[in-house]
């Protein structure tokens, strides 16, 4: 055996093994982005489906409470800023719009409190049962979200991964999270 082909063998499998984990290091960047983008369109399935809901929310509340039109306004408001939002594909004017379309439902259930004869209503105890289901399945969406987000950007950030993220411009992710008013504590009181 030629000496000679022993340094060009070993720096051949280098190369080899070098290429190997760049293109692992790229494969498992585009899996994350990849299961970024779904996390986000189940969040984005699940919105959709509270957006639908809504309308048939606010008309079986309004039958009682025709005098709370400011109410009904403001979630229709709301309903159509998320729904803006949504097509505009800004990640955070998505997550303002669906803040404050949390906090106009919110105020419709709290209309509907005062109205016994609505409560007992089987239409709105049922829309209700349908509302509570999926803000479960939204905040499940919304967690499975920012665990993926997670895994990409310390992907993009962390070495080695970070040098073929900046090569091939890997970026970080944004999080879905609360904004300011949906952090503040309610008040109580009885």
């Amino acid at each position: 055996m030629n000496t000679t082909f022993i340094p060009w063998l070993i720096a051949l499998v280098v190369i080899v093994l070098i290429a190997l984990w760049v293109a692992s290091a790229y494969n498992s960047l585009v899996a994350l982005r990849n299961r970024v983008a779904n996390g986000w369109s189940q969040i984005d399935v699940q919105l959709k489906q509270r957006s639908d809901l809504i309308p048939n929310l606010v008309n079986t509340v309004k039958g009682y409470a025709s005098h709370e039109s400011s109410v009904f306004t403001a979630v229709t408001q709301a309903r159509a800023a998320a729904q803006s939002a949504a097509n505009s594909g800004s990640v955070a004017d998505r997550i303002q719009a669906e803040g404050a379309l949390d906090k106009a439902i919110v105020n419709v259930l709290a209309v509907a409190e005062a109205y016994p004869e609505l409560k007992a209503n089987a239409n709105f105890i049922d829309l209700q049962n349908q509302l509570k289901e999926l803000e479960s399945k939204i905040a499940y969406a919304r967690q499975f979200y920012n665990d993926v987000v997670l895994k990409l950007n310390n992907a993009v950030e962390m070495f080695p991964t970070n040098i073929i993220a900046g090569l091939f411009h890997f970026e970080k992710a944004q999080f879905f999270e609360a904004s300011e008013t949906e952090r503040t504590v309610p008040q109580v009181q009885f």
